[in-house]
């Protein structure tokens, strides 16, 4: 009989691995994430339109599916296809580039400053005050034709009351945006009278006019002459333009580019072809050059169903008509819930060639046909802004159902939530926008990707800035003072690591800690499979630095390094997952440092042997200098104090002197920090300490003058105080031999009450008189 092996069982598992729920959309819950295709996951982003500058919103929505990607790849694993469009030919795109084109092309032509352009700015601006601003005016505010400027007073005062403003707000929200570029433009007009009635009538007066009322002389402008502007290198030239700086915004915060970016332009043919067939399934129908989705035809076909996403918007006439665009006119469309497939071109529109004539895509179809000619009929994930849940994203699917002829064409929706700054929404068009650019000027890329980690991906999100310089820089200072102490640990570590004191170090606070990063993983799976929950995940990489602070410190001599630094490495790998840093997975901390020439370079590795040496000898004089006592000791400790405070600072290295029984001879914990927070942290405390002694001398001062003041009242002597000129002539008539008043101005004896209280306060002037005359013979 041969030998066998004994019998092998599976094990049985103890805890349950979570499994990944993402919140959908299409159910308002969080539900189980499963691709159809092993691992492999077809994602398709909503891209922006691009017309303007990129602002906080795209940054909210676009660095937030960047963290959400980067847990699906880098942390779960799946292999994702993210595409994302660009929508380059949109009424937004049109009309801005439209606008633009006419306005330089009015203020070339404009050669002086003239009573008929005041009299064009102040004939649009009338126009802007009926059709924008009155728009939010009840009737009995609204100015009369004829009457805008002289109602215009009463309106800027009533525009104060905050009710009667809120009222406006209420009719129509872009009330705010309106009326300041009413009062703005009116202000230019004004400012611009004054110099035409001095003379001025230069070129740069008139351009200056122009400028400061573009918003409404723009409209005005394209009001008159957009039949005009035919050519279609215009709105190109100005998307292209904007998707560049789109892309360069988009790599300053580190958001990965997509694998697949689509334009519209370039699937025009694809979009005719998508609509001829929504057609002939019975879905869609062609009228006056356009072609309308059928919704009710839709919605009452078996196995579909209109508006899955927000089925109670259908009637919403407001986003209705916001989704179709401004320069839509919806005619010969069957119903109001209809929107189109393919709008036929107006004069000043670009137009491609099609079956019902001249014209261009409609917003909602571009997403359905490119990522259609991607991913096919069925895609995992669809994501946007929650702004574009309906009608966009219930349109796109409603079109794309009708076209495969299918009951699913996105298996998860997924919507980031809103953007608040400083409690009121931002929008692009309230202009009340802050743009990438102005942001990176006050805040780092990580540090807004720290913002929206801490808030939950799918809710609206409060930005402010008590929210940046509190919980976002608090977390991250604490991460930087972790990581630092750590690597001067481990590199201090390294250096003696042939030496043993015979120890293992590893006794029940390290196996505490080493148990508490075990349980933190498990932790941060949890929150990560709870619809990626990264304000709970980073809770736990908080709780586990806070830990091993806390045995770092109780440690000395006996800390165990390499449990350290396994806590240290797998937070800072958990922080490049989210996007927080670059650099290879083995590093501590954020990652590797960007030279300026784009490559990754190592500066510990670079500098650390020479500052180890420097370190050396900072060490031995100290040592030198508290072990023998002569007369070079100050100095010798000076000098070691100026190495630390002044000499290293620019280099970015910081010497913490570590003091105690283990460290009887001062041993310096060399740490690298970037030197401008080094440089910083020196002039605050430079400053606090400056300020402290200015503090300091300022009390003495006032004290000085104080007593100085106190001192010059002792200047009269009393039996001159109630005497002119001290007091006003005749205000008495008699004084006994001290100078105390006994009558008053008519000769009539003082009462017992004005007696008593001349008498205190002679007895009062008495003793400022001593202490004063005292002070005089120690000054003279």
């Amino acid at each position: 009989m041969s030998v066998q092996q004994p019998p092998w069982k599976i094990p049985e598992r103890t805890t349950p691995e979570p499994v990944l729920k993402i919140y959908n959309s299409l159910t308002r819950t969080k539900t189980e994430f499963v691709p159809k295709n092993g691992r492999h996951v077809k994602w398709y982003n909503c891209g922006p339109t691009v017309y303007d500058a990129s602002h906080m919103g795209h940054a909210r929505n676009y660095v937030t599916q960047d963290i959400l990607r980067r847990i699906m790849t880098d942390y779960f694993g799946y292999d994702v296809h993210f595409v994302m469009n660009i929508t380059d030919i949109d009424d937004k795109i049109i009309v801005r580039a439209r606008q633009n084109h006419l306005l330089e092309k009015f203020r070339t032509e404009t050669k002086s400053l003239s009573p008929e352009l005041i009299n064009r700015i102040l004939s649009a601006w009338r126009s802007h005050v009926q059709a924008k601003v009155g728009r939010a005016l009840s009737e009995s505010d609204r100015p009369r034709g004829g009457e805008e400027v002289t109602a215009w007073p009463r309106l800027t005062e009533q525009v104060q009351d905050k009710a009667w403003k809120q009222e406006c707000l209420k009719r129509d929200e872009k009330f705010d945006m309106h009326f300041s570029s009413a009062v703005r433009t009116l202000s230019a007009v004004h400012t611009a009278q004054s110099r035409l009635d001095n003379g001025q009538t230069g070129l740069d007066a008139a351009h200056q006019l122009i400028d400061e009322s573009r918003d409404i002389l723009a409209q005005s402008l394209d009001s008159q002459f957009s039949a005009t502007v035919t050519d279609p290198a215009i709105p190109r030239s100005l998307a292209a333009f904007w998707e560049g700086q789109f892309f360069k915004d988009m790599d300053r915060l580190r958001v990965r580019e997509p694998n697949t970016v689509t334009r519209v332009t370039e699937y025009v043919p694809e979009v005719v072809a998508f609509v001829e067939k929504i057609i002939r399934n019975g879905y869609a129908y062609e009228a006056e050059g356009s072609v309308y989705f059928d919704t009710k035809a839709f919605d009452n076909a078996e196995g579909h169903d209109y508006a899955k996403l927000e089925p109670w918007s259908k009637g919403n006439r407001e986003l209705l008509e916001d989704g179709e665009g401004a320069l839509s006119k919806k005619n010969g469309s069957r119903s109001a819930s209809d929107f189109a497939l393919w709008k036929a071109s107006k004069p000043g529109e670009p137009s491609w060639p099609s079956p019902w004539g001249p014209g261009r895509p409609g917003w909602h179809i571009e997403c359905s046909v490119m990522a259609s000619a991607i991913f096919g009929d069925n895609m995992d994930i669809h994501s946007g802004g929650i702004d574009l849940a309906f009608p966009h994203h219930d349109n796109e699917i409603a079109q794309s159902e009708a076209y495969h002829d299918c009951g699913s064409w996105v298996n998860y929706f997924i919507h980031t939530g809103h953007l608040h700054i400083e409690g009121l929404k931002m929008s692009k068009s309230l202009k009340n926008f802050i743009t990438i650019d102005e942001i990176l000027q006050r805040h780092t890329a990580r540090q807004l990707r720290i913002a929206f980690l801490t808030q939950i991906w799918n809710a609206k999100v409060d930005f402010s800035e008590s929210l940046m310089t509190g919980e976002v820089r608090g977390l991250e200072l604490t991460l930087n003072n972790f990581f630092t102490v750590v690597k001067a640990l481990v590199n201090q570590a390294r250096t003696d690591f042939t030496k043993s004191d015979g120890c293992h170090h590893y006794d029940t606070p390290e196996t505490e800690l080493t148990n508490c990063l075990l349980e933190s993983q498990s932790k941060f799976r949890a929150a990560l499979c709870d619809s990626f929950n990264t304000p709970a995940a980073l809770d736990v990489l908080r709780e586990l630095v806070s830990k091993t602070n806390v045995y770092i410190n109780s440690r000395g001599k006996t800390l165990n390094v390499s449990v350290v630094e396994n806590c240290a490495r797998w937070v800072g790998q958990m922080l490049r997952m989210f996007g927080l840093g670059e650099g290879e997975n083995s590093e501590i901390g954020w990652g590797q440092d960007e030279h300026e020439s784009g490559g990754i370079i190592n500066r510990e590795e670079i500098l650390m042997p020479y500052l180890r040496q420097l370190s050396s000898f900072r060490d031995g004089v100290r040592r030198f200098a508290i072990e023998k006592s002569d007369s070079a000791l100050k100095d010798i400790l000076a000098l070691c104090d100026k190495l630390r405070d002044v000499d290293l600072i620019p280099l970015g290295v910081a010497l913490d002197d570590q003091e105690g029984q283990s460290f009887p001879y001062g041993q310096a914990l060399v740490k690298l920090v970037p030197p401008a927070d080094l440089i910083r942290a020196r002039d605050e405390k430079r400053a606090q300490v400056e300020a402290k002694v200015a503090k300091k001398a300022a009390a003495a001062e006032a004290e000085r003058l104080k007593r100085q003041q106190k001192l010059e009242k002792g200047r009269i002597p009393p039996q001159d105080f109630f005497k002119p000129p001290n007091i006003e002539e005749g205000t008495y008539s008699s004084w006994d031999e001290d100078g105390i008043p006994l009558t008053d101005r008519d000769g009539k004896e003082l009462s017992k009450n004005q007696a008593k209280k001349v008498r205190k306060d002679w007895e009062n002037q008495k003793k400022l008189h001593v202490e004063y005359m005292t002070w005089k013979d120690k000054s003279g």
